[in-house]
């Protein structure tokens, strides 16, 4: 009996030492994957990082010449069918589809919180003390344990937009791929340009519909038609990517006895070039490809990627020749030509539509309408000259007080975006938009008070604009949102008040208004970041007597000291120019700074600081010295 008992400890031994040695490959093969997908990168990275921490404790088991209990060894076993998920995991994030990747975020987060649970269910009552773990390792892996209990895989910002992206593009109108302006930018985000790029997308979407046997089969069609979609904006013609491993030539598929010199093939198409001409790289393409591809925007060549330094295309006589030669001896005939392709709509005439349609009857013509044009108006200069230029501002304006909250959010964002240039921000403010953005500021969305907060920012640069914006009560909202606000809001209302209360009476109805107390909050709050955003606020209220009034408390001044010893150099900057301010008018303050320990603080700053902030500290120095109080210590 107590042979058969040694036996099976020894046997639990062998097997908890290969498991360990299973676990240990497993994440040794997960470290050499090298970058992981843009998309989920940082949960990838973050899953990796779990399962490194959990070398230390493998290791040790690896070494020891304990016996192995049973409930230990559960506990490998539970720990290795995580492992394995998390591997697979990995290499999906790794060299998985990236449309996948992106089209099912939310399944793929199910899927990283999945194997976090299982993780921490694995190590639940692991016998550390029992078979000799060091107190070192058990802490480490207790550690990781609670923080995979408060692991919470969210999607962040970037995500949420190429899922955006691939939803505008899911309902764009195949026929007219290219005018979709979302599928050039996440094909530049997803790296699906080149024809390599998409030549290894498609092995990879097939390998993914073989394994999901028809199951998910809407989802998996929704990838097959994004796939076709990036190729024909690249100007690949494809037939089933289900069937065809790449991009194929249609007449080889009829004539595969023939084999066609490689050289003949456009780079494109991969079909023989009735009408080669040569770009600016030197490459030869068929002259419609070529066409399609530039007039889609590109200015790169699809073969090299080398930016092209003209667009003008050149015949290849010499190879037209050699192509009509081959084709008249080997008996082949050339497919006839495509008829030309209609004449192309213009940039200024897509926009002219848009416009047009902002102004429609129809709700989702316009919500499309000003979504394209928020878009366009981001891209650049140029693209936000078109827009003003061609009569988009009125209609953006007056839908500002459109009953639809989407639309207002698209609409103060496009009339942001217009009003970064100088000219068009004039344009914008003859309009008379504030009262509405005022109201957007008010009772909008989270994303669109945000926005409605940086376009008031904007045309406050307008010294007229501040006195409208102040008059037409805009300061009590910007002051809620500094309150309540996501972090972005705060920042969008603090730098919007700034800029207001430059203006002697917005200082007035922002002290009024209660921009104190909030402004201080954010101070005492580490996590916000936003100090110099605050203290700036501050700054020019501590010019108001009735600021100086509400600011001149000993709690306040103990945070200026904080901030001049423990601060970044711009916030030291912005401490001491508040104190600076509030001591010129109350001696009584300094005294209290100095019981702060504030002058080793301004010696410091006047022999280290920003060059504005010696200027300060040494203008402090005089205040100490006017009075005889304050020799001693100087």
């Amino acid at each position: 009996m107590e042979e058969e008992k040694e036996l099976s400890k020894c046997n639990n031994c062998r097997i908890a030492r290969d498991v360990v040695e299973e676990l240990i490959g497993i994440t040794e093969a997960a470290k050499s994957m090298g970058e992981f997908r843009g998309t989920q990168k940082k949960e990838s990275q973050m899953l990796l990082r779990r399962l490194r921490q959990c070398l230390p404790l493998l290791e040790e088991l690896r070494d020891l010449d304990a016996q192995i209990p049973e409930n230990c060894l559960s506990c490998l076993h539970r720990l290795k069918r995580a492992f394995i998920l998390a591997k697979k995991l990995l290499k999906t994030c790794h060299a998985g589809s990236k449309i996948y990747l992106v089209l099912e975020t939310n399944a793929m987060l199910s899927r990283f919180q999945s194997v976090y649970d299982k993780l921490n269910h694995a190590m639940d009552g692991f016998p550390y003390k029992e078979i000799g773990i060091s107190e070192e390792v058990k802490e480490q892996v207790e550690l990781m344990c609670t923080q995979l209990k408060r692991a919470k895989p969210q999607v962040d910002s970037q995500e949420m937009e190429l899922t955006s992206d691939m939803m505008t593009i899911l309902s764009a109108d195949t026929d007219r791929i290219s005018e979709c302006e979302a599928i050039r930018r996440l094909a530049n985000k997803l790296s699906l340009n080149t024809l390599e790029e998409l030549r290894t997308e498609t092995v990879v979407v097939r390998k993914l519909v073989k394994e999901r046997r028809g199951q998910n089969a809407q989802g998996t069609e929704k990838i097959i038609n994004l796939l076709d979609k990036f190729k024909r904006f690249a100007g690949i013609e494809q037939a089933n990517v289900l069937d065809d491993p790449a991009p194929c030539n249609r007449t080889l598929q009829k004539c595969a006895s023939i084999t066609i010199p490689f050289e003949f093939l456009c780079p494109i198409t991969l079909e023989i070039m009735r009408d080669p001409v040569i770009v600016a790289t030197g490459q030869t393409y068929e002259r419609a490809s070529i066409q399609q591809w530039l007039d889609s925007d590109h200015q790169t060549c699809p073969k090299t990627g080398l930016h092209l330094s003209h667009t003008a295309l050149a015949p290849n006589v010499a190879l037209h020749n050699l192509i009509l030669q081959w084709c008249e001896t080997n008996n082949y005939q050339l497919p006839k030509k495509d008829p030309p392709p209609p004449p192309k709509i213009t940039r200024s005439d897509k926009v002219l539509t848009l416009i047009k349609n902002l102004s429609s009857s129809q709700l989702q013509i316009q919500r499309k309408a000003v979504t394209k044009i928020r878009m366009i108006s981001r891209e650049s200069p140029e693209s936000r000259v078109l827009i003003a230029e061609n009569g988009g501002i009125p209609p953006l304006v007056q839908l500002l007080s459109y009953p639809d909250f989407k639309i207002q959010e698209h609409a103060v964002t496009a009339l942001l975006n217009l009003s970064i240039d100088d000219k068009i921000k004039i344009q914008v403010s003859q309009e008379n938009p504030i009262p509405a953005i005022i109201e957007i500021l008010q009772n909008g969305t989270i994303g669109a008070k945000e926005n409605s907060a940086a376009a008031l920012f904007s045309l406050s640069m307008i010294d007229e604009n501040k006195t409208l914006i102040g008059s037409s009560n805009g300061i009590p909202p910007l002051i809620n949102l500094l309150t309540e606000g996501t972090i972005r809001g705060k920042k969008d209302a603090a730098t919007a008040l700034f800029n207001l209360t430059l203006s002697q009476p917005n200082k007035i109805r922002a002290i009024e208004g209660g921009v104190i107390k909030p402004l201080v909050k954010i101070l005492e709050n580490d996590r916000l970041d936003m100090a110099d955003e605050a203290l700036s606020v501050l700054l020019l209220l501590a010019s108001h007597p009735d600021g100086r009034k509400e600011l001149g408390q000993l709690s306040f001044i103990e945070t200026l000291v904080k901030f001049m010893r423990e601060g970044t150099p711009k916030n030291k900057e912005c401490a001491t120019s508040v104190l600076l301010k509030l001591c010129t008018n109350n001696s009584n303050l300094l005294l209290a700074a100095l019981q702060y320990g504030v002058y080793e603080h301004v010696l410091e700053i006047s022999q280290h600081g920003t060059k504005r902030g010696q200027k300060k500290a040494a203008a402090i120095f005089q205040l100490m010295n006017k009075g005889d109080r304050f020799l001693s210590r100087t």
